[in-house]
């Protein structure tokens, strides 16, 4: 199962730097997470300054 990104987002791109699988993109006003390509490795999770990503 993917991880979720919440409202708490701010759109910063650290996690999508991180991603080792490229499973993050830009959205409108938060990071998006594409559940088909996410390894569920938790990269993104360890280094999101707000913690607005969730297991």
């Amino acid at each position: 199962m993917a991880h979720t990104i919440t409202d708490a987002c701010t759109n910063c791109g650290v996690c999508e730097d991180e991603c080792p699988v490229n499973a993050i993109s830009e959205g409108e006003d938060a990071r998006v997470i594409d559940a088909d390509a996410c390894t569920d490795c938790g990269a993104c999770v360890e280094v999101c300054p707000v913690d607005a990503i969730e297991a």
